[in-house]
């Protein structure tokens, strides 16, 4: 693999190794192109700060990490030659109007469940567990009101003190496969089969779902118009990007035949 030269600058081989664990991918020559790609932009924006004085001002996140000067001189160039307008009501508007249907309320289930917990990696106490869901179903499905009691003396989980009910919850607060489970339930059903998870073993109740309700466009509209700005402004940057290359002169060529940095600024806005 020939080094990468960027107005003469040399971007080497080893640098270009080093990047590709930052470019996870299916096939080892689209991480290798997505990471010279990304040494390109870096190094174009680079250049270009070094060309305008600028001099390095890192800053420190919540965490205490500090930035590397390189890092704070690319910050510092965009926030130099990129401004995009904020987003105006009419524009925030029209995007809810288009999008109806990513502004709603999330759905809600308040149910109840009994939790057998066991390491599904115990082959043998997983076996144990799913009989002994099994068999609480079976109690239930006779007595629905053995449910409580169950909970309370056999469950595994906290909420068996308050007879095995969860509250409402939303998607995203359990598990995926205790979740796929809870959606197919109707109001008031209890699951006719142990809910197998990384927990162990349940038996599930849905007591009611509450359906999401579209929301208020003033309740989204800060949402909206900050999607919008952050959209726009990489926009800018993939432009501002795609005006470096475009008078930068890039020595090695993509495996594609095309050139690298024509590349980079369509994939890396950023």
């Amino acid at each position: 693999m020939p080094d990468i030269l960027v107005n003469g600058n040399v971007i080497p081989e080893a640098a270009i190794i080093a990047e590709v664990q930052n470019h996870p991918a299916d096939e080892p020559d689209r991480a290798l192109s997505e990471a010279t790609d990304a040494l390109i932009v870096r190094e174009l924006l680079l250049q270009e700060a070094h060309d305008l004085a600028l001099e390095p001002m890192p800053e420190t996140d919540e965490s205490g990490r500090r930035e590397t000067d390189d890092d704070a001189l690319i910050r510092q160039l965009l926030e130099v030659e990129i401004s995009v307008p904020a987003a105006d009501e009419d524009a925030c508007r029209r995007y809810f109007e288009k999008n109806r249907n990513r502004f709603r309320s999330t759905e809600l289930y308040e149910a109840a469940h009994i939790l057998f917990a066991c390491d599904p990696k115990d082959t043998d106490g997983y076996e144990k567990a799913v009989v002994a869901a099994t068999e609480a179903i079976a109690t239930i499905e006779k007595n629905p009101a053995a449910f409580a009691s169950i909970a309370r003396e056999r469950s595994d989980c906290s909420s068996g003190k308050s007879d095995g009910r969860l509250g409402q919850v939303a998607r995203g607060d359990t598990v995926p496969e205790f979740e796929t489970f809870l959606a197919a339930l109707e109001d008031g059903q209890l699951c006719s089969v142990p809910v197998k998870s990384r927990y162990g073993v349940h038996v599930l109740r849905l007591d009611k779902k509450i359906a999401g309700r579209d929301l208020p466009f003033d309740a989204v509209k800060d949402r909206i118009a900050g999607y919008l700005q952050e959209r726009s402004w990489r926009q800018a940057v993939s432009d501002y990007i795609e005006g470096l290359a475009s008078y930068a002169t890039i020595e090695g060529v993509a495996p594609d035949g095309e050139p690298t940095a024509e590349r980079t600024a369509a994939r890396h806005p950023v």
